[in-house]
This record gives structure tokens, sequence and C-alpha cells, in this order.
């Protein structure tokens, strides 16, 4: 009998180190094959990171997959990303298996039961692949970290699981991109190197031209054909690898200035972008309270361990300078762990975090109590009555998304007393009326026009920024030559 399954044509996107990004290259060749008729999907089978998102159907997944599942048109899909791990501390995650936590392991004890992971991998692979084209892998750090290759399941032993021809991309941008790719090429076991098909100089500033005897004389050793210089590229999409350079940013920016607290374990910090895009307006990550000073507005954002957190903000004194400032009726917003830092209590009885009561900052009527079953939810709706100077808040229409362990016991999306803000819902402020209306508030209270105030939806300008990137990729790839790596013939 004939197998008349579909199986996609797969193409994975391996880097000779992190950073060198790979989540946009994926993202915009996923653009660029759904442009050209292509049913596509994106698949990681390990992510490691903070910042997740709740699927419809209420399962947890790596923002990046949900980033490039928004490139090909998508709905993000816990398949995309069967293996989520959410750093709880240097030595040990969170384990997230198809969307569900399955507990805590150390890095040690996660390595001792990868090997059972790759059918659940597999599966969820092959359950994609039956219903696309085209399914573009992406890898993680780099290759040739020979340490780990004997069990790896998301660089060389995913690509031969499913028999995926790779290209690397290597950074520029940070030097020694000819040396990084010959030696990843060098250390590669002669099968893996065989399935790699060509290479991507990534993150170029310059003439391309000055490149060219390089080019030709690291094919020369290589022996596989690069694919092509990607310019340093000016686009506002949420690559994994390049979030962390915008915690970096202390510099305020008149004429509003907001200032985000850097938690250690600082987690969607996406929730933020639609502000830093409102023109006027400067968002900043902080983590003293030198880098502090007088804000327009303080935000508190979602972490991994909101006890942790709270404890580090005690010691440092930020937490005395948000108090202070809030005494001052200037507005401060929590998101989550942020908003539960504002209660008056935070308790974990099943030792969730660390055990023990603990005091808030007393600033919102709210009492968390941690249990060990995560609130996972896509949420949609309208906005509770608000009051103070986000009240045209009220009543607005808001889509994002929950995930947290803790219950704080009050009724309503929003919760507010006067100037402090909070909320459980990832996303508040990605649909233009609300952060419009935010911006708006913020504006009239600097004494500033708020009738200046532009925003647009977030979903709206993503696709335009993806567009963007195929448009760039287009003209410094060789797609026909990546059509022909893949079997295909290009535009259908």
């Amino acid at each position: 009998m004939t197998d008349n399954k579909k199986t996609a044509r797969p193409l994975m996107i391996q880097g000779t180190c992190s950073n060198a990004g790979k989540s946009l290259l994926t993202a915009g060749l996923l653009r660029i094959f759904t442009q050209d008729g292509y049913n596509c999907a994106p698949f990681k089978s390990q992510n490691m990171a903070l910042n997740s998102y709740i699927t419809a159907d209420g399962y947890e997944m790596g923002r990046a997959q949900v980033m490039q599942a928004e490139a090909c048109r998508k709905s993000p899909d816990v398949r995309m990303n069967p293996i989520l791990l959410k750093p709880t501390g240097d030595m040990g995650s969170q384990v997230i298996l198809n969307g569900e936590v399955t507990g805590n392991q150390t890095a040690k004890e996660y390595y001792k039961t990868k090997n059972a992971l790759r059918e659940p991998v597999m599966e969820a692979y092959r359950s994609l692949a039956e219903e696309n084209d085209i399914i573009v892998i992406e890898g993680a750090g780099s290759p040739a970290e020979i340490n780990l290759a004997d069990d790896d399941i998301v660089n060389m032993g995913m690509a031969a699981m499913a028999d995926a021809p790779v290209i690397i991309a290597g950074d520029i941008d940070r030097g020694g991109v000819f040396a990084s790719l010959a030696g990843t090429m060098m250390l590669l076991k002669d099968e893996d190197r065989s399935r790699v098909k060509g290479v991507i100089i990534n993150k170029f500033r310059g003439d391309v031209e000055i490149l060219r005897p390089g080019l030709e004389m690291l094919e020369n050793i290589i022996k596989v054909p690069v694919l092509g210089v990607v310019p340093y590229m000016k686009v506002d999409i949420d690559d994994e690898d390049s979030l962390s350079s915008k915690l970096k940013s202390e510099k305020g920016v008149d004429p509003v200035d907001i200032a985000v607290i850097r938690l250690p374990r600082i987690s969607n910090f996406t929730d933020f972008d639609p502000l830093e895009r409102v023109e006027g307006i400067g968002v900043r990550y902080v983590s003293s309270v030198r880098e502090l000073g007088d804000p327009d507005m303080i935000l508190i954002p979602g972490t991994k361990n909101t006890m942790g957190d709270l404890k580090w903000m005690r010691e440092n004194g930020l937490e005395a300078a948000v108090k202070k400032y809030a005494s001052g009726g200037k507005p401060v917003f929590g998101i989550c762990g942020g908003y539960q830092m504002l209660g008056m209590t935070i308790s974990d009885p099943d030792n969730v975090e660390h055990g023990g009561d603990m005091r808030g900052m007393e600033l919102l009527p709210i009492k968390t109590v941690f249990r060990e079953d995560k609130v996972r939810a896509a949420v949609e709706g309208v906005l509770d009555s608000v009051t103070g100077m986000f009240s045209t808040l009220s009543g607005l229409p808001y889509r994002g998304y929950e995930i947290h362990m803790g219950l704080s016991g009050a009724d309503g999306n929003i919760i507010n007393r006067e100037n402090i803000y909070g909320t459980y819902i990832h996303g508040i402020f990605d649909r233009e009326e609300t952060v419009k209306a935010v911006a708006e508030a913020l504006f009239r209270a600097g004494g500033l026009d708020p009738e200046t105030v532009s925003a647009e939806d977030a979903d709206v300008y993503k696709q335009k920024q993806y567009d963007i990137l195929a448009d760039e990729l287009r003209k410094a790839l060789d797609m026909d030559k990546i059509y022909q790596i893949m079997g295909l013939k290009g535009e259908r």
C-alpha cells in the first residue's frame, strides 16, 4: 500500500553562535516562501527563553516561534516549539513539554532525560510536516558544541531526524566570521558536514564588494557556497537572540520618559514594544536607583521569580524609590509578576518559588497566593472601569494572554488604586486603542498636545515589518539556490 501522507520539504537554519540572527533569517525565509505561495510553518525543537506566549488553546511556547508563525501568517501552535526551557536560576530551568509544565530540572538532570524527548519532538514535527509544504527549522546556539553532539536534538541531531539540508549563518558584526564558519565546518562530523549546503554571512555593514575575495577563499576552504551577505537590517521584530539589546538602554528620551524596572529574571518585556513605537515616548530599562531618575511612568514587568526579584528590589533600594515615586502621584503600572509585587502580601505555601510569606509593596489591595498549577489562557474582552490618569482605558477592547503561578484574589482584568495600576494581561498595550489611550494620558500629564499622538495596532505594524524583512532578504540571498537546495522551483 502506498503512503500518501503529505510531507513538507525541510530547511534548517543553524548559526555559528547565539545571536547570529537565526530567528530573523528563519522568519524572513518563511515570509518569502509564504509570499511565493507555499504553506509554511516554523519549528524549533528546544528553545530556552523567559519570554513565552500562550496559544489560543492554552499552551505555552517560545516567542521566537510565535514571531515566525506571524511571519508566515499562521496562528502560533505549540507543535512549532515542543520543548521550552525557562531558566529559574544559574543551574536549572522549568521544563515545558508540548506546552505544559513537567517540572524543574537542573541542567544535569535534563541532559540525562533528553534522549526520551526525541519521540515527542518528532511527533510534533511530523504532525506539522503533514499539514505544510515547507518547514523551516531553527537551531540553537552552535552545532559545533562537540561536548553536546552525541545527544543533540536541536542542531545536527534535529537535522538528521528531519533529514533536513542545513544553512549555517555567521555574524560578521561581532568579527571573525570567516574563522567562525570555517571552524564550525571543521568541527562537524563528516555525516553532519554533508548536510550543510551553504552559509550566510549576516549583519554586514559596508560595501559587499570588499568582501568578495574573502568569500571566494571561504568557499574554497569549506567546500559549500556562500548563499548571500545580509546587511545589518533595521527591522523592528521580536528576534529572541537580540531582545537583550533592549535591556541595555539607560538614556532617557524626551519628551515622555518611561522607565522599566530591569528585574534579574525579567520576562515578557515585549509587552512594552507598542509604547516604544509611539513618537515622543522613550522606554529605557533601569536596574538601580541612580538610573531610575524621575520618569513620567514606571513599569514593572513580568518575572520568572516574583519573590526573588522583589527581594532584589528591596535590597538595592528600588522598592523604596518606586514607593516614594508613587507617593508623588505619578503612575506605576505592573504586569503579571510586577502586578503581584505591587500587592499587600505574597504567599507561597507550596514552595513554588521560595516558600513562606512576603510583604509586597503595599500599593494595591491584592493578596497573591502561589499554587503549583500554572494559569495559562489566551484572553480577550473589554477592560473594566479604570480610575485616575488612565481612566480612558475603561471599556476599551483588549487581546492578550495570562501566564502566572499565583492568584491574587481580585476581581477585574485591570486593578488600580489612584495612580497605581496592575494586570495579569500580557499584550495589554498591543491594540491601537489601548496604547493610544495611555500615550495621550502621558502627553496630557506632561503638558503636551495629546492630539499629536499617533499609534498603530501591534499586529498591523508587525506584518509591515515582516514584508520589509522579506524584501531585504530577497535582495541579499540567492533564493534560486535555496529553493534548489530544498528540491523546489521557487514561486508557485
